[in-house]
């Protein structure tokens, strides 16, 4: 987001601060999430919400009228909040709206559980990439929705933390246009984004130690001046080296990344 729409997302979350010490979290991030789903079906009413020459009280009285008594108050004052924001587009209405819902629903995990909340949704991601067909029954096109629910509950109920299944769920089954793995990847940059660091994926040839882990996490904090999280994958045919990415950056230290730039060069 830029200009006045960042500005309005730096608003509402304040005021979603406000309101999570005295709410339900996990009810409204999944609330959010269904204001979330109206509004990209209905595209008119999203229209008409992101217009900025619609008067803010109107908005936020339709607004009203459409969810009460079928969410919380809560939801309610902070869809009013966004509703009467000002937003560049629509498209960034709904994303500040699910954003939002990100954030009240890993709430519940603290601040200091947030990086074993990336760190499960970076391991499903890995699962989901390593096996076809188990990415293949989430994916799918024409299963019901309830059915894919019912599928990660079971595959994932007592193993990951409830915020984790609660966004893998929202991933799998209202995914926005994205992949599985753009959904995931999505939201664990913006768990990143509530704890105020960055994601460094990093992989390697052989295991990182403790030790090693910790020094390389001080050099990109340092580089970065930001805090970084480490998610890691171990991939064998890299031979030696590692390789990171943070963000759009990649710094590729592997044998195998040294080859293939070589041969580029030579191809070239």
């Amino acid at each position: 987001m830029r200009g006045i729409s960042r500005t309005s997302l730096a608003e509402v979350t304040q005021r979603l601060d406000a309101i999570l010490p005295s709410a339900d979290a996990a009810a409204l991030g999944h609330e959010l999430f269904e204001v979330v789903s109206l509004l990209g079906a209905e595209s008119s009413l999203r229209r008409w919400l992101a217009d900025q020459a619609n008067p803010a009280e109107a908005k936020s009285q339709l607004i009203g009228e459409l969810l009460e008594s079928k969410v919380s108050p809560s939801t309610v004052l902070v869809v009013g909040d966004i509703v009467r924001a000002k937003w560049s587009r629509a498209r960034d209405l709904v994303d500040a709206t699910e954003r939002l819902a990100v954030y009240a629903t890993v709430a519940s995990a603290g601040a200091g559980g947030l990086d074993g909340l990336e760190d499960e949704l970076f391991r499903f991601e890995r699962i989901v990439e390593a096996q076809p067909e188990l990415r293949a029954a989430l994916t799918l096109d024409g299963v019901d929705g309830a059915h894919k629910r019912t599928l990660l509950e079971e595959l994932l109920s007592g193993k990951v933390s409830a915020p984790s299944l609660a966004l893998v769920t929202e991933a799998v089954v209202r995914p926005r246009g994205r992949t599985l793995e753009q959904g995931l990847e999505h939201y664990q940059q913006l768990v990143a984004d509530r704890a105020q660091h960055f994601i460094a994926v990093v992989r390697t040839a052989t295991p990182l130690s403790d030790a090693q882990q910790e020094r390389l996490r001080q050099v990109l904090t340092r580089s970065y001046g930001r805090p970084i999280h480490l998610n890691i994958e171990v991939v064998p045919e890299f031979v030696g080296g590692l390789s990171i990415r943070v963000g759009d950056e990649v710094i590729d230290g592997s044998v195998a990344g040294r080859l293939a730039e070589v041969r580029r060069r030579l191809a070239g």
